[in-house]
Parts: C-alpha cells; sequence; structure tokens
C-alpha cells in the first residue's frame, strides 16, 4: 500500500512538473517575440494576443498570460492605422487585464501601466475630443503604477513617451521627454523582474525614443 501511494504521489509530482515546464516554455516563446513584433505592426500583435489568451485559458490560474494578451492588444490598438477599430481592440485589451488582475488577486504596478496605454488607446481615437476623458485616466495610472513600485522602469519611459508627443507650451517637447526617457533606461539597467516570466518590455523602446529625443 504504502508502495502504490508513493508511486501514485511520484506520477502526479511528475505530472505537475511536465505541465509547468510546458507552460513555461510557451510563455517564454511567445514573450521573446514581443519585442520584434513592434517593428512590424499592429498585425503582429494580434497572434500573439491569441496565443496568451489560449495559454490563459488553458493554465485557468496564472495572471500573466492575461496581462501578455492585454499588452499584446493594446500595443495593436495603438498602432492601428484604421481608428474605426481601436475602441474595440482597446475594450477587449481591458477585458483580458480584469481576467489578469482578477487571477493575481489585485492591481499591480504592472496592470496599472497596461490600464494607463488601454485609456491612451481610445484617447488617440480622437485627441481634441477625447483627452479630458482619458488623459487624466492614463497619468492617474501612470502614477500609480510608479507608487507601487518605484524601481519599475515601464511608467517612467510612458510618461517620457507622453511628453515626446506633447507640445512644449503644454509641458512636452523633446527637452523634457529626454530626461524622462534617461531615467527609465538607468531604471531598466538595475530593474530585476521577480521571475523570467515577468515583464521586461520597454528598454529597446526606451532607446529608440531618447535617440529621437536627441
Amino acid at each position: 500500500m504504502k508502495r502504490l501511494l508513493f508511486s501514485t504521489l511520484l506520477l502526479i509530482t511528475a505530472s505537475a512538473y511536465a505541465q509547468s515546464e510546458r507552460y513555461e516554455k510557451a510563455m517564454m516563446q511567445n514573450i521573446s517575440k514581443l519585442d520584434s513584433a513592434n517593428a512590424k505592426g499592429a498585425d503582429a500583435f494580434t497572434p500573439l494576443a491569441d496565443n496568451f489568451t489560449r495559454i490563459g485559458d488553458a493554465e485557468k490560474t496564472q495572471w500573466l498570460p492575461y496581462y501578455y494578451a492585454s499588452y499584446a492588444s493594446v500595443m495593436s490598438a495603438l498602432m492601428m492605422e484604421d481608428k474605426s477599430k481601436v475602441d474595440i481592440i482597446a475594450d477587449k485589451a481591458d477585458a483580458l487585464l480584469k481576467k489578469a488582475e482578477t487571477l493575481a488577486g489585485k492591481e499591480n504596478s504592472e496592470t496599472c501601466v497596461i490600464r494607463s496605454m488601454i485609456a491612451s488607446a481610445h484617447m488617440m481615437v480622437d485627441p481634441q475630443s477625447r483627452y479630458m476623458q482619458y488623459g487624466a485616466v492614463s497619468a492617474s495610472n501612470l502614477e500609480k503604477a510608479k507608487a507601487m513600485d518605484p524601481t519599475n522602469p515601464r511608467p517612467v519611459y510612458l510618461e517620457g513617451q507622453s511628453k515626446f508627443y506633447t507640445p512644449e507650451q503644454f509641458g512636452g517637447g523633446k527637452t523634457a521627454a529626454k530626461e524622462m526617457f534617461k531615467k527609465a533606461l538607468s531604471m531598466f539597467s538595475t530593474f530585476k523582474p521577480a521571475t523570467n516570466l515577468s515583464p521586461k518590455w520597454g528598454e529597446a523602446s526606451t532607446k529608440y525614443f531618447l535617440t529621437q529625443a536627441n
């Protein structure tokens, strides 16, 4: 009886380990494609969002697949040239982010970053008429992200990006943005993700925008 119980426990442990290994491999394969998707445009993010969603649906208890699915969706929305499609994609990103937050137990610095990006996507459909509604939501979530994790470089990078596209008379411009990008780049050099699967994105884009600001 003891031998049978021991064998059963070994099988359960081996099965759980194999499932964990498959999950990590699938996540790493898709995470590795996120940076290259930036150069390919909105359509490159759609299959990645679908892949991460399938991983999340299969795992059921992991929040990071839905986080990355939301990130890929909002990146697609931000890069979408057809503005009539942006709200639908941004709403999909929001629904995925809510799933991530539910599984994580609460919002965190990284999910607040994505929530800021979702608000920015909605705003960019018609900046003039939507700034009052979505601009404050985007900015407040970046501030919340910084407060929740002062070591996180992503909200600082996005703040720099916002200043980069804001006219100087409204507190933006390349000079103001440059300082934010320099700060974000310094933070990326010391930032330590919690796990191999935790968010790392943003450094390459920070370097690109810093070059543009120069």
